[in-house]
Protein backbone atom coordinates (compact mmCIF):
# COMPACT_ATOMS: atom_id res chain seq x y z
CA UNK A 1 0.00 0.00 0.00
CA UNK A 2 2.79 2.44 0.93
CA UNK A 3 4.51 1.74 -2.39
CA UNK A 4 1.33 2.61 -4.30
CA UNK A 5 0.86 5.86 -2.37
CA UNK A 6 4.53 6.76 -2.85
CA UNK A 7 4.21 6.14 -6.59
CA UNK A 8 1.20 8.45 -6.87
CA UNK A 9 2.95 11.18 -4.90
CA UNK A 10 5.99 10.90 -7.18
CA UNK A 11 3.79 11.31 -10.25
CA UNK A 12 2.30 14.49 -8.87
CA UNK A 13 5.64 15.91 -7.71
CA UNK A 14 6.69 19.13 -9.44
CA UNK A 15 9.96 18.82 -11.33
CA UNK A 16 11.74 22.14 -11.41
CA UNK A 17 13.79 22.88 -14.50
CA UNK A 18 17.23 24.22 -13.63
CA UNK A 19 19.00 27.19 -15.16
CA UNK A 20 20.83 26.34 -18.38
CA UNK A 21 24.62 26.14 -18.38
CA UNK A 22 24.70 28.97 -20.91
CA UNK A 23 22.83 31.76 -19.11
CA UNK A 24 24.14 34.29 -21.61
CA UNK A 25 22.14 32.76 -24.43
CA UNK A 26 18.97 32.69 -22.34
CA UNK A 27 19.38 36.28 -21.14
CA UNK A 28 20.07 37.62 -24.64
CA UNK A 29 17.35 35.68 -26.44
CA UNK A 30 14.50 35.67 -23.93
CA UNK A 31 14.77 38.81 -21.78
CA UNK A 32 14.09 42.39 -22.85
CA UNK A 33 13.87 45.00 -20.11
CA UNK A 34 16.05 45.98 -17.18
CA UNK A 35 13.35 44.61 -14.87
CA UNK A 36 13.42 41.28 -16.72
CA UNK A 37 17.16 40.97 -16.30
CA UNK A 38 17.19 42.08 -12.65
CA UNK A 39 14.55 39.47 -11.83
CA UNK A 40 16.55 36.79 -13.66
CA UNK A 41 19.82 37.78 -11.97
CA UNK A 42 18.10 37.72 -8.56
CA UNK A 43 16.80 34.19 -9.14
CA UNK A 44 20.14 32.98 -10.46
CA UNK A 45 22.02 34.32 -7.43
CA UNK A 46 19.54 32.72 -5.03
CA UNK A 47 19.76 29.42 -6.87
CA UNK A 48 23.54 29.47 -6.61
CA UNK A 49 23.63 30.68 -2.99
CA UNK A 50 26.01 33.59 -3.52
CA UNK A 51 27.05 35.35 -0.33
CA UNK A 52 25.93 38.91 0.37
CA UNK A 53 28.01 41.13 2.63
CA UNK A 54 29.56 43.90 0.58
CA UNK A 55 26.95 46.62 0.78
CA UNK A 56 23.68 44.80 0.09
CA UNK A 57 21.53 42.56 2.28
CA UNK A 58 19.01 41.24 -0.27
CA UNK A 59 19.43 39.40 -3.56
CA UNK A 60 17.19 41.91 -5.33
CA UNK A 61 19.42 44.80 -4.21
CA UNK A 62 22.52 42.84 -5.24
CA UNK A 63 21.00 42.21 -8.68
CA UNK A 64 20.09 45.90 -9.05
CA UNK A 65 23.63 46.81 -8.06
CA UNK A 66 25.16 44.53 -10.70
CA UNK A 67 22.79 45.34 -13.55
CA UNK A 68 22.47 49.10 -13.13
CA UNK A 69 26.18 49.67 -12.56
CA UNK A 70 27.02 47.78 -15.73
CA UNK A 71 24.78 50.08 -17.79
CA UNK A 72 26.09 53.17 -15.97
CA UNK A 73 22.94 53.90 -13.99
CA UNK A 74 22.47 54.40 -10.25
CA UNK A 75 20.26 52.31 -7.99
CA UNK A 76 17.34 52.32 -7.51
CA UNK A 77 16.00 52.90 -11.00
CA UNK A 78 12.65 54.63 -11.53
CA UNK A 79 9.78 52.56 -13.04
CA UNK A 80 10.15 54.08 -16.50
CA UNK A 81 13.88 53.31 -16.58
CA UNK A 82 13.38 49.81 -15.22
CA UNK A 83 11.01 49.03 -18.10
CA UNK A 84 13.48 50.24 -20.73
CA UNK A 85 14.79 47.64 -23.16
CA UNK A 86 18.40 46.53 -23.05
CA UNK A 87 20.58 46.04 -26.11
CA UNK A 88 22.02 42.61 -26.84
CA UNK A 89 25.48 44.00 -26.03
CA UNK A 90 24.31 45.19 -22.62
CA UNK A 91 22.69 41.83 -21.92
CA UNK A 92 25.85 39.96 -22.88
CA UNK A 93 27.95 42.11 -20.55
CA UNK A 94 25.53 41.53 -17.69
CA UNK A 95 25.41 37.78 -18.35
CA UNK A 96 29.19 37.50 -18.35
CA UNK A 97 29.50 39.51 -15.13
CA UNK A 98 26.80 37.38 -13.52
CA UNK A 99 28.60 34.20 -14.52
CA UNK A 100 31.83 35.49 -12.95
CA UNK A 101 29.98 36.62 -9.82
CA UNK A 102 28.53 33.15 -9.31
CA UNK A 103 31.32 30.92 -10.60
CA UNK A 104 34.30 32.73 -9.10
CA UNK A 105 32.50 34.37 -6.15
CA UNK A 106 33.88 37.78 -7.09
CA UNK A 107 32.09 40.61 -5.23
CA UNK A 108 29.92 42.83 -7.41
CA UNK A 109 31.95 45.92 -6.47
CA UNK A 110 35.03 44.43 -8.11
CA UNK A 111 33.10 43.56 -11.27
CA UNK A 112 31.71 47.08 -11.60
CA UNK A 113 34.54 49.04 -9.89
CA UNK A 114 31.86 51.02 -8.07
CA UNK A 115 31.09 51.15 -4.34
CA UNK A 116 29.34 53.61 -2.05
CA UNK A 117 30.17 54.84 1.44
CA UNK A 118 28.38 57.67 3.27
CA UNK A 119 26.42 58.26 0.08
CA UNK A 120 29.61 58.89 -1.92
CA UNK A 121 30.73 56.76 -4.85
CA UNK A 122 34.24 55.31 -4.84
CA UNK A 123 36.37 53.46 -7.34
CA UNK A 124 37.40 50.05 -5.97
CA UNK A 125 39.21 47.01 -7.27
CA UNK A 126 40.95 43.93 -5.86
CA UNK A 127 43.72 46.06 -4.32
CA UNK A 128 41.43 47.31 -1.53
CA UNK A 129 38.64 45.94 0.62
CA UNK A 130 35.13 47.05 -0.28
CA UNK A 131 33.78 49.88 1.94
CA UNK A 132 31.21 48.65 4.46
CA UNK A 133 32.26 49.98 7.86
CA UNK A 134 29.64 51.13 10.41
CA UNK A 135 31.98 54.08 10.97
CA UNK A 136 30.05 55.64 8.11
CA UNK A 137 27.17 56.30 10.49
CA UNK A 138 29.54 58.10 12.85
CA UNK A 139 30.82 60.28 10.02
CA UNK A 140 27.30 61.15 8.88
CA UNK A 141 26.51 62.23 12.44
CA UNK A 142 29.69 64.27 12.84
CA UNK A 143 30.93 61.71 15.40
CA UNK A 144 28.23 62.89 17.81
CA UNK A 145 27.77 62.68 20.72
CA UNK A 146 31.47 62.03 21.29
CA UNK A 147 33.18 64.80 19.33
CA UNK A 148 32.51 68.24 20.82
CA UNK A 149 34.38 70.40 18.30
CA UNK A 150 35.04 70.51 14.58
CA UNK A 151 38.35 68.75 13.95
CA UNK A 152 41.03 70.58 12.00
CA UNK A 153 43.40 67.60 11.65
CA UNK A 154 42.16 64.07 11.01
CA UNK A 155 44.07 60.82 10.58
CA UNK A 156 42.49 57.94 8.64
CA UNK A 157 44.68 55.01 9.63
CA UNK A 158 44.60 51.98 7.27
CA UNK A 159 42.78 54.03 4.67
CA UNK A 160 42.46 51.47 1.87
CA UNK A 161 40.34 53.08 -0.84
CA UNK A 162 40.35 56.35 1.11
CA UNK A 163 36.62 56.13 1.76
CA UNK A 164 36.77 57.22 5.43
CA UNK A 165 39.17 60.09 4.70
CA UNK A 166 37.11 61.36 1.78
CA UNK A 167 33.82 60.96 3.64
CA UNK A 168 35.30 63.07 6.46
CA UNK A 169 36.43 65.66 3.90
CA UNK A 170 32.89 65.72 2.54
CA UNK A 171 31.46 66.15 6.04
CA UNK A 172 33.73 68.98 7.11
CA UNK A 173 34.62 72.11 5.15
CA UNK A 174 37.63 71.46 2.95
CA UNK A 175 38.95 74.90 3.87
CA UNK A 176 39.05 74.06 7.57
CA UNK A 177 40.30 70.48 7.71
CA UNK A 178 43.46 68.58 6.79
CA UNK A 179 43.30 64.79 6.53
CA UNK A 180 46.14 62.27 6.36
CA UNK A 181 45.23 58.96 4.71
CA UNK A 182 47.73 56.30 5.81
CA UNK A 183 48.27 52.79 4.51
CA UNK A 184 51.15 50.35 4.31
CA UNK A 185 50.07 49.12 0.88
CA UNK A 186 51.22 51.03 -2.19
CA UNK A 187 48.51 49.29 -4.19
CA UNK A 188 45.84 50.52 -1.81
CA UNK A 189 47.26 54.04 -1.88
CA UNK A 190 47.09 54.03 -5.69
CA UNK A 191 43.35 53.42 -5.42
CA UNK A 192 43.08 56.04 -2.67
CA UNK A 193 44.88 58.61 -4.83
CA UNK A 194 42.54 57.91 -7.72
CA UNK A 195 39.56 58.60 -5.48
CA UNK A 196 41.17 61.75 -4.07
CA UNK A 197 41.68 63.15 -7.56
CA UNK A 198 38.19 62.10 -8.65
CA UNK A 199 36.85 64.57 -6.08
CA UNK A 200 39.54 67.22 -6.50
CA UNK A 201 40.62 66.94 -2.88
CA UNK A 202 44.35 66.52 -3.38
CA UNK A 203 45.00 69.61 -1.23
CA UNK A 204 42.85 68.29 1.61
CA UNK A 205 43.45 64.53 1.78
CA UNK A 206 47.13 63.58 1.80
CA UNK A 207 48.02 59.92 1.09
CA UNK A 208 50.94 58.64 3.16
CA UNK A 209 52.69 55.28 2.93
CA UNK A 210 53.41 54.15 6.45
CA UNK A 211 53.38 51.08 8.65
CA UNK A 212 50.82 52.48 11.09
CA UNK A 213 52.40 55.56 12.75
CA UNK A 214 56.00 54.93 11.60
CA UNK A 215 56.21 57.69 8.97
CA UNK A 216 54.24 60.25 10.99
CA UNK A 217 55.58 63.13 13.08
CA UNK A 218 54.79 63.04 16.78
CA UNK A 219 54.77 66.87 16.81
CA UNK A 220 51.78 66.97 14.44
CA UNK A 221 48.87 66.08 16.69
CA UNK A 222 45.49 64.95 15.39
CA UNK A 223 42.12 66.06 16.75
CA UNK A 224 40.54 62.88 15.43
CA UNK A 225 41.99 59.49 14.55
CA UNK A 226 39.71 57.04 12.74
CA UNK A 227 40.98 53.54 12.21
CA UNK A 228 39.51 50.50 10.47
CA UNK A 229 42.54 48.20 10.62
CA UNK A 230 42.81 44.51 9.76
CA UNK A 231 41.12 42.68 12.62
CA UNK A 232 40.03 39.25 11.35
CA UNK A 233 41.32 36.43 13.54
CA UNK A 234 42.76 33.16 12.25
CA UNK A 235 39.56 31.17 12.81
CA UNK A 236 37.41 33.63 10.90
CA UNK A 237 39.98 33.83 8.09
CA UNK A 238 39.69 30.07 7.75
CA UNK A 239 35.89 30.04 7.70
CA UNK A 240 35.07 33.20 5.74
CA UNK A 241 32.94 32.99 2.57
CA UNK A 242 34.74 32.93 -0.77
CA UNK A 243 33.58 36.46 -1.57
CA UNK A 244 35.74 37.80 1.26
CA UNK A 245 38.71 35.75 0.07
CA UNK A 246 38.69 37.87 -3.08
CA UNK A 247 39.75 40.84 -0.94
CA UNK A 248 43.43 41.48 -0.07
CA UNK A 249 44.49 39.38 2.90
CA UNK A 250 46.76 42.18 4.07
CA UNK A 251 43.67 44.30 4.76
CA UNK A 252 41.89 41.56 6.73
CA UNK A 253 44.16 39.16 8.64
CA UNK A 254 45.52 40.21 12.03
CA UNK A 255 46.92 37.15 13.75
CA UNK A 256 45.40 34.45 15.91
CA UNK A 257 43.24 36.82 17.96
CA UNK A 258 42.69 39.51 15.31
CA UNK A 259 44.40 42.10 17.50
CA UNK A 260 47.97 42.25 16.17
CA UNK A 261 47.57 45.79 14.83
CA UNK A 262 44.94 47.02 17.27
CA UNK A 263 47.24 46.58 20.26
CA UNK A 264 50.00 48.54 18.53
CA UNK A 265 47.57 51.30 17.56
CA UNK A 266 46.35 51.73 21.15
CA UNK A 267 49.94 51.72 22.43
CA UNK A 268 51.19 54.36 19.99
CA UNK A 269 48.12 56.56 19.49
CA UNK A 270 48.67 58.83 22.55
CA UNK A 271 51.86 60.15 20.96
CA UNK A 272 49.90 61.45 17.97
CA UNK A 273 46.53 62.43 19.46
CA UNK A 274 45.80 65.94 20.73
CA UNK A 275 45.06 66.34 24.43
CA UNK A 276 41.36 66.88 23.67
CA UNK A 277 41.28 64.44 20.76
CA UNK A 278 39.41 61.20 20.13
CA UNK A 279 40.31 57.92 18.49
CA UNK A 280 37.76 55.52 17.01
CA UNK A 281 38.89 51.97 16.23
CA UNK A 282 36.91 49.20 14.57
CA UNK A 283 37.64 45.66 15.73
CA UNK A 284 34.51 43.81 14.59
CA UNK A 285 34.17 40.29 15.93
CA UNK A 286 37.52 40.60 17.70
CA UNK A 287 35.78 42.69 20.35
CA UNK A 288 35.39 39.57 22.49
CA UNK A 289 39.11 38.80 22.32
CA UNK A 290 39.98 42.41 23.14
CA UNK A 291 37.76 42.49 26.21
CA UNK A 292 38.97 39.08 27.35
CA UNK A 293 42.65 39.98 26.99
CA UNK A 294 42.31 43.39 28.66
CA UNK A 295 39.59 43.03 31.33
CA UNK A 296 40.97 46.03 33.23
CA UNK A 297 40.23 48.38 30.31
CA UNK A 298 36.77 49.94 30.17
CA UNK A 299 36.24 50.17 26.43
CA UNK A 300 33.46 52.53 25.33
CA UNK A 301 31.58 50.79 22.53
CA UNK A 302 29.67 52.82 19.98
CA UNK A 303 26.00 51.91 19.57
CA UNK A 304 24.80 52.12 15.98
CA UNK A 305 21.22 52.63 14.81
CA UNK A 306 21.80 51.31 11.31
CA UNK A 307 23.48 48.05 12.20
CA UNK A 308 27.07 47.08 12.91
CA UNK A 309 29.15 46.98 16.06
CA UNK A 310 32.70 46.43 17.29
CA UNK A 311 33.83 50.09 17.25
CA UNK A 312 35.27 51.65 20.40
CA UNK A 313 36.13 55.26 21.19
CA UNK A 314 38.89 56.48 23.52
CA UNK A 315 39.96 59.92 24.64
CA UNK A 316 43.55 61.00 25.08
CA UNK A 317 43.08 60.62 28.83
CA UNK A 318 41.79 57.06 28.32
CA UNK A 319 44.89 56.18 26.30
CA UNK A 320 47.15 57.56 29.02
CA UNK A 321 45.22 55.81 31.81
CA UNK A 322 45.44 52.42 30.12
CA UNK A 323 48.90 52.88 28.62
CA UNK A 324 50.58 50.45 31.07
CA UNK A 325 48.52 47.58 29.65
CA UNK A 326 49.63 48.30 26.07
CA UNK A 327 53.13 49.73 26.50
CA UNK A 328 54.70 46.38 25.60
CA UNK A 329 53.22 46.64 22.09
CA UNK A 330 54.80 50.01 21.31
CA UNK A 331 57.50 49.67 18.66
CA UNK A 332 60.82 51.47 18.56
CA UNK A 333 61.21 53.82 15.60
Amino acid sequence: MNEIVGSEVEKRKFRKENFPEDVEAEIVSELETINDVVRYVTSYMIENNVYLGHGTDSYWDEALYLVLCLINLDSPGDPETMNAKLTDREKRNIARALTTRVRDRIPTAYLTNRAWFCGIEFYVDERVIIPRSPIGELINNGFAPYLRKTPSRILDMCTGSGCIALACANKYSAEDVSIDAVDISEDALDVCIRNIYNYGLEDVVIPIKSDLFDALNEDDKYDLIVCNPPYVDAADMEDMPDEYRAEPELALAAGNDGLDLVKVIIAEAPYYLADDGLIFVEVGNSRLSLEAEFPEVEFKWVEFKNGGDGVFVMTYDDLIEYAPYFEQYRREK
